[in-house]
């Protein structure tokens, strides 16, 4: 099979993975993720409709897709699972202890990071949670790797019983690239349970013979990075004047001055860690100085420091030659290596900066209107930002609800932080403490500090924004309708009689002003469920209404 297709790098990813025999894949929605599960649940559906299958969907939040995902590794399913950078730390609980597991079935975790936070809070590097699990981690630098090393991630999986990771970032995960195609694997349809049950239970005695068998392991994949077909190695000959070693997609930007440098560069290309020691110890013995770039944070660099003598020079983000933050550019890597400098396409086009232009709401979207009625009641109290009120958002849409003209909101930290620092600025004594939060972002770690307030009695107001969407990374599905999220808040113990749904439209602006300003008063927690949909879902789904309903071409209706 040598045909060629062009996808998204996290679709060719996701291919890599349906052809390697995929059994099951799980995921939670995050830039610059989500198109690996969206391709995944489309093509799950037509894979199902032609009765030979895989299970693709949406989970809660990574902590249950990941669990979710070792169920069936558990039964001999090879499976996958996939998030963003900081939905690892989510999902670190049972990320960490898989290592120990001994897997009978490939397991593969899929993390998008996102250099630059172009839709993110920070610029966490996830290599280091796979050196910290002291498991395989592969790095594509183009599309073609997405898809080869998506493959070779669960055969290496299966061989050392560990799961591996697959880590890129934002302009791999959105840019789109042609690759060849490999022969599809045969998938196994018999359910395999683990030929020793008890190593899936972590208690005392087991986990520690089984990190001890870990630690056994570490040598055998030192190895198999050695002789790694993805990391490659290629010497410029006596008197070179550079030497170079490149991951992920910073190679690309190498690759790119091919024609600057004409192979006179000494090249040690990683793509499969833990580092291949052996290589770069050949490549340093032979120059006095060694340049490393790398997209993210500087891991190799860093570990270089341990692996090759005091007497190399290592140049790279820790010296200062290229810099701590945001995204390599090839202009970077030209001017950390000494190459000519080319002007930017700016001045060369000689056209004057186009002003930014900050994000902001959707013309019409209910979170605007919601936002009129909370800042409406808190007025009385001396209004949003000032010393005498709080409120404390979360991760999505109403994010923007900070910036004006809203200047709603005072905090985003983290997902489901809004409720919890809430909680802890009302235990305080603070008064009146507003928590905002989205649905999806609710049911997915919002549940957890709602009862602990519910619980300990506090004197908290929540307003949960129920757009009927996942909408800040594309409308997916949510996971309950709205009228089971009153139901869930009632079942974790909050009074009925302070649990209110009410429409997110200014026509009902009065009525919600009214209502929120009796609740800030309660002393207790009242929740309050802000109810509108999307803008955006809602004009895609009368489209799709439209064109179902459309007669067809010369149907002669």
């Amino acid at each position: 099979m040598s045909e060629n297709t062009l996808l998204l790098g996290n679709e060719a990813i996701a291919l890599g993975a349906i052809h390697a025999g995929l059994g099951a894949a799980y995921a939670y929605p995050g830039t610059p993720s989500t198109e690996l599960m969206e391709y995944l649940v489309e093509r799950a559906r037509e894979s199902t409709e032609g009765g030979a299958g895989f299970k693709a969907s949406w989970s809660a939040n990574e902590k249950t897709a990941y669990e979710e995902a070792l169920g069936a590794a558990l039964v001999g399913r090879r499976s996958l699972v996939a998030m963003k950078h900081v939905g690892l730390n989510v999902a670190a609980d049972p990320f960490m202890n898989s290592a120990l597991l001994g897997l009978h079935a490939g397991l593969v975790l899929v993390v998008a990071d996102d250099p630059g936070m172009h839709s993110s809070q920070n610029e966490q590097d996830s290599r280091f949670y796979a050196d910290f699990a002291k498991i395989p981690c592969f790095e594509p630098m183009d599309h073609q790797e997405c898809y080869d090393q998506a493959r070779e991630a669960f055969e290496l999986s299966e061989r050392f019983g560990v799961p591996v990771m697959l880590r890129l970032v934002t302009r791999l995960a959105h840019s789109r690239g042609s690759f060849r195609l490999a022969a599809p694997a045969r998938r196994d349809s018999a359910f395999r349970k683990p030929p020793k049950a008890s190593s899936w239970i972590l208690m005392p005695a087991n986990a520690k013979r089984q990190w001890h068998e870990h630690l056994e392991k570490q040598k055998a994949l030192q190895d198999y990075s050695e002789r790694s077909p993805f990391n490659r190695y290629r010497a410029a000959g006596e008197g070179a004047g550079l030497a170079v070693i490149t991951s992920g997609l910073a190679t690309a930007h190498f690759e790119e001055l091919e024609a600057e440098h004409k192979g006179s560069v000494s090249h040690l290309k990683i793509a499969t860690y833990p580092l291949p020691e052996e290589r770069i110890r050949e490549l340093a013995a032979k120059h006095a100085v060694l340049y490393v770039l790398e997209e993210g944070y500087p891991l190799i660099e860093r570990q270089l420091r341990g692996i090759i003598p005091g007497k190399t020079e290592i140049r790279g983000k820790l010296s200062g030659h290229l810099p701590l933050e945001g995204e390599l550019t090839p202009d970077l890597v030209r001017a950390a290596l000494g190459f000519r400098t080319l002007p930017s396409l700016q001045d060369r086009l000689q056209e004057p900066a186009i002003p930014g232009r900050p994000p902001q709401l959707c013309n019409g979207c209910p979170h605007a209107d919601s936002y009129g009625f909370i800042k409406t009641a808190l007025q009385p109290y001396g209004g949003v930002g000032s010393e005498r009120v709080l409120v404390t958002a979360d991760i999505g849409c109403y994010t923007l609800g900070a910036l004006p003209p809203y200047s709603a909101v005072e905090s985003c930290v983290c997902m489901g932080a809004s409720i919890g620092m809430a909680k802890g600025a009302a235990d305080s004594g603070f008064h009146p403490a507003v928590a905002v939060i989205g649905d999806s972002t609710f049911l997915h770690s919002g549940v957890s500090p709602l009862l602990d307030a519910i619980a300990s009695g506090t004197r908290l107001t929540v307003v949960i924004l129920d757009n009927e969407t996942t909408a800040m990374t594309g409308g997916q599905p949510k996971l309950h309708e709205t009228s089971r999220i009153r139901q869930l808040v009632l079942g974790l113990g909050a009074d009925p009689a302070h649990v209110h749904e009410v429409q997110a439209h200014r026509k009902f602006a009065a009525e919600n002003v009214a209502l929120l300003a009796r609740e800030l008063e309660y002393p207790g927690v009242s929740v309050i469920i802000a109810v509108r949909e999307c803008v955006e879902t809602a004009v895609r789904g009368k489209a799709q209404v439209r064109a179902t309903s459309a007669p067809a071409v010369g149907s002669g209706t």
